[in-house]
Formats: C-alpha cells, sequence, structure tokens
C-alpha cells in the first residue's frame, strides 16, 4: 500500500508513479490528517509511504500520523521523499519510526523535485521544473522495481553536516518558522475558499471571504501556491516569485 502526504502535489506524482508501477492501493494521508481521523490499515504488500522533506525529514505532520495509525499484515515499511537538494540524515529517524510502528525498515529513496518552499527559495522557472521532472521521473520507477524485488533502498553513509541538518536545524527550523504569521492575503483574493479546502491542517478559515491564519500551519506550501488567484504571499520573501505545483499533479 501506497501511504502519501503532499503540498503542492511532487509527492503526489511520485506516490501515483509508484503505486501504478506496483499495481497497489494509493492512500491520501492528507485527507485523514484534516478529518482528524487515524488510519487502519491492512496489506500484504510492502508500506510505502512517500512524501516531502521538511527540513531534511518527513513533515512532523506525516510522521505523527504514522505512529497514530495501525498496520497488519505487511512488515516491510519503505519511504520515498521528494526534496529540492537533498534528505540529509531523514533515513536516521525513518528507521526509528519503523521501530517504533514495529515495522521493517526497508530504506528512503531520495527524489530531487522542483524547490516549492517559497518561504525561503525561488522555485525554477517552467521549462526547467519539467526539466527537472523528467530526470526524476526513473527513480520512483526504479524504486519501485526494488520494492518488487524485495530489495531495500541503499542508505547513503550520513555525513556530520547530514546529520545536523536533519538534528539540530529541524528543531529549531520548527520552533523558529513554522507557523502561520507571515501569511498574509492581497485584495485580489476572488474568495473561492480553496486555501480553506486543502489546509491538511484546518489553520485556515474564510472570514467575510477572505482566508485568515490561525494555528497548526505545516509550511505545505498549498495555499499560497494552488491559490488560482496568486493573492496570498508570505512576508516579502513570496512578493514576485513564480508559485509552484507539480503540472502533472
Amino acid at each position: 500500500m501506497v501511504i502519501y502526504f503532499s503540498g503542492t502535489g511532487n509527492s503526489t506524482f511520485c506516490a501515483e508513479k509508484t503505486a501504478f508501477s506496483l499495481q497497489d492501493e494509493l492512500v491520501n494521508a492528507g485527507e485523514y490528517i484534516k478529518k482528524n481521523k487515524e488510519g487502519s490499515f491492512a496489506s500484504e504488500k510492502p508500506w510505502v509511504f512517500v512524501c516531502p522533506t521538511y527540513a531534511w525529514r518527513i513533515p512532523h505532520i506525516f510522521a505523527d500520523f504514522i505512529r497514530k495509525s495501525t498496520f497488519s499484515g505487511a512488515k516491510d515499511a519503505y519511504f520515498i521523499m521528494t526534496c529540492g537538494d537533498d534528505t540529509g540524515s531523514a533515513g536516521t529517524y525513518n528507521r526509528q519510526l519503523c521501530e517504533d510502528m514495529h515495522l521493517n525498515y526497508m530504506g528512503t529513496l531520495s527524489v530531487v523535485m522542483p524547490e516549492n518552499y517559497l518561504a525561503m527559495f525561488s522555485v525554477p522557472g517552467e521549462e526547467e521544473s519539467r526539466r527537472i521532472i523528467a530526470e526524476a521521473l526513473p527513480v520512483p520507477e526504479k524504486g519501485a522495481a526494488a520494492i518488487m524485488s524485495g530489495k531495500a533502498f541503499a542508505d547513503g553513509k550520513a555525513t556530520l553536516i547530514d546529520k545536523i541538518k536533519s538534528g539540530i536545524v529541524n528543531t529549531v527550523f520548527y520552533a523558529l518558522f513554522v507557523n502561520a504569521k507571515k501569511f498574509y492575503v492581497k485584495e485580489s483574493c476572488i474568495s473561492c475558499g480553496k486555501c480553506e479546502a486543502l489546509c491538511p491542517t484546518n489553520c485556515i478559515t474564510l472570514k467575510e471571504g477572505k482566508p485568515r491564519w490561525g494555528e497548526g500551519c505545516t509550511h505545505c506550501m498549498a495555499c499560497i501556491c494552488r491559490c488560482p488567484a496568486e493573492a496570498i504571499e508570505y512576508g516579502k520573501k513570496s512578493v514576485g516569485q513564480r508559485r509552484y505545483q507539480c503540472p502533472q499533479d
């Protein structure tokens, strides 16, 4: 069973490709999270968790969902993580998560996709984004082949820098940056409500037809990147920046 979490579509794309190759069931964890539901899953095929990389680890919200869910049948668990550059030592934490869940950790596969974190970085242009996606396409297919043959993904050896990024930097990042304080909406908002509908944590509510952000934001960038009017900004960082959502999503 392929279980995924995605904000702007990169991980949806990889999850769909993986599920198609495996001829396996596809589950959107975001729908469960939005409804505050725990998952109760059963599968005889390996578990495949697909998600973006947040500060060199899987999103805390996705890890929490996995911990709160139950998994019966298969014991092997694979992780596929989309990223703009690298995943640091995310595998270390994925392994610990599997130990907590009494699952057999079978490795973490990194898939480099277009950068989408507008809160800090610039998004590549449309042509560059399509080039990156084209280069990434064989990766989940090779991952699926490894899963079907029962082979573990080969985790590279984590460097000291990798450990710092996934450890201290991740902790500081969540403590200082992961909140909704800098989001705001412009007059160009068309009051469509898409941001409210997409927000996996129900952080966004419409007041007088305009989005307002509360507590629980996980910085998935779904609201700012998928706004049809590009009416949402994140401080000064996003002003003038191209919005991104996976064109294949």
